[in-house]
């Protein structure tokens, strides 16, 4: 039995071109694509999963190191909603005196009217004690100039020496966890107060203070001198 055979039925190296070898021949070279793609594909996997964990350990240790920050160095964020709504109610002002009871009456005057000043206390030093009439009045004060239903309580720190220290005492019956330090001659607006008084209670183990100074131009010399005259502070 013979057969006619023509040119188109040959493929390019002389051979016998069959179909069914023709789709042999493509299936596999898309088996032998296919797990090329595949091992692509599990790479670029590994690589993305690789970025993600790293990118989760790094957010992992930001989020611990910050978290332990605030606590090494003493900041510890204290939320509150008023000045006299902290641990044990507000502030003591401890005012230092020497003989000076207008001034002594006018810095008591004021900041009775602070409303986180939950009592004022007095640092006597003076060889004599304060008379009567002198603490009945800044009762009085006290109370007249004082806008908060709770007055704050107010006492005389009596001192048998004459010492500048005096101020650094224990105070008997300190109902706050602050205090602030302040002369007589000294007047802290009560906004600005309350504001230190905020500030304080993120890093209550710390304090916070103010340094008035004084500045003047020396004329002799030519050229600017200053003095501290105080160091009001909150602790």
């Amino acid at each position: 039995m013979s057969a006619i055979i023509t040119a188109s039925a040959l493929d390019p190296n002389g051979a016998l071109y069959s179909r069914a070898k023709d789709k042999a021949i493509t299936r596999g070279t898309y088996t032998t694509r296919a797990p090329l793609l595949l091992r692509r594909l599990r790479l670029l996997l590994s690589a993305a999963q690789l970025r993600l964990l790293l990118g989760f350990c790094v957010f992992c240790v930001l989020v611990f190191v910050t978290s332990r920050l605030s606590y090494l160095m003493g900041w510890i964020p204290h939320h509150s909603s008023s000045v006299s709504s902290s641990s044990r109610g507000g502030y003591t002002v401890l005012i230092n005196t020497w003989r000076r009871n207008s001034l002594l009456k006018q810095a008591v005057a004021h900041y009775a009217s602070c409303s986180g000043a939950d009592a004022i206390h007095v640092v006597w030093s003076e060889s004599d004690p304060p008379s009567d009439s002198l603490k009945s009045f800044l009762r009085k004060m006290v109370l007249s100039y004082s806008q908060k239903a709770h007055k704050p309580n107010f006492k005389f720190d009596i001192n048998e020496e004459d010492n500048l220290n005096n101020r650094f005492k224990p105070i008997k019956d300190l109902a706050t966890d602050a205090i602030f330090s302040v002369d007589d001659d000294v007047i802290v607006p009560c906004s600005t107060l309350d504001f230190a008084f905020t500030v304080w209670q993120t890093a209550p183990s710390t304090m916070v203070g103010f340094v008035p100074r004084m500045h003047w131009l020396d004329k002799e010399v030519s050229k600017f001198a200053s003095e501290v005259e105080t160091f009001p502070f909150l602790c």
